[in-house]
C-alpha cells in the first residue's frame, strides 16, 4: 500500500513539475561550439554576420566576396530609401547659371524690374509725436542757455530745505526732467514756487544740463 502511495506521488510531482527553458535558445545557436566556430568566421570574414538559424533577408548580401562596397548592388529596389532621388524639390537653384539662363531673359529681368518699381511705396516722414509730460526741448533750450555749474547760487532763494524733504518734494515728478519742466513753467528759475531749487542754481531736484551742453559740442 505505501509503495503504491509513494508511486501516485512521485507521478504527481512529475506532472507539476515545469520544464526549464534553455537559457541557449534565441540567441543563434544551438551549441557554444557552433556559434565559437560561427564567430571566427565573421570575425576573419568568411561568414556572414546573420544568426546561423535566420533565414537570409530579400535583397541583403549574406557572403563578403571582398569587393569594395561600391561594387555591392541589392536586389530590392527598397533598400536603400532615397538613393534614386536626384530631383531635390524645394532646394532653390538661383545660384546655379545654367538653371537661371535656362528659365529667364534680360527681357524678363526687365520686365520684373519694372514691376518691382510700380509697387514702391515711399513713405513720408512724420513729426515726431509730442512728449508725453512735457515739453522736452524746452529743458533743452534752457540748458543750452546757462553756463554755472551745479550748485552754484544764480538766483535768490528764501529758506533752506533739508535733503529729506527735497527727496520727498521731487519723487512726485517721475523724472528730473519733468521736474525741471514743472519748475521752468511756474516761475523758474527766477522764482521757485514747487520748492525744488533750494540752492538756486536754476536747477530743480537732481537735474542736470551737462549733458545737454556736451551733446551740443
Amino acid at each position: 500500500m505505501r509503495a503504491v502511495t509513494s508511486a501516485m506521488a512521485l507521478l504527481a510531482l512529475a506532472a507539476c513539475n515545469t520544464q526549464l527553458p534553455d537559457s541557449a535558445a534565441g540567441v543563434g545557436f544551438d551549441n557554444y561550439a557552433d556559434y565559437s566556430a560561427h564567430r571566427e568566421g565573421v570575425l576573419q570574414g568568411t561568414v556572414s554576420a546573420q544568426p546561423l538559424d535566420a533565414a537570409p533577408a530579400q535583397g541583403v548580401v549574406t557572403e563578403i566576396t571582398g569587393g569594395p562596397i561600391s561594387a555591392v548592388e541589392s536586389s530590392d529596389a527598397t533598400a536603400m530609401p532615397g538613393a534614386q532621388a536626384e530631383n531635390h524639390a524645394g532646394i532653390s537653384d538661383e545660384q546655379s547659371f545654367a538653371a537661371v539662363s535656362a528659365r529667364e531673359t534680360i527681357a524678363s529681368d526687365r520686365e520684373r524690374l519694372e514691376q518691382q518699381r510700380e509697387q514702391y511705396t515711399f513713405i513720408q516722414p512724420e513729426p515726431l509725436p509730442p512728449r508725453p509730460g512735457g515739453d522736452g526741448a524746452g529743458i533743452i533750450e534752457y540748458a543750452l542757455s546757462t553756463t554755472n555749474p551745479l550748485g552754484q547760487q544764480v538766483y535768490k532763494r528764501g529758506r533752506a530745505v533739508a535733503p529729506e524733504t527735497l527727496a520727498r518734494r521731487c519723487a512726485k515728478y517721475g523724472s528730473d526732467d519733468h521736474a525741471q519742466e514743472a519748475f521752468l513753467k511756474n516761475g523758474g528759475p527766477e522764482r521757485d514756487r514747487l520748492g525744488i531749487d533750494p540752492d538756486g542754481d536754476g536747477f530743480a531736484c537732481y537735474w542736470d544740463p551737462s549733458p545737454f551742453r556736451l551733446a551740443e559740442r
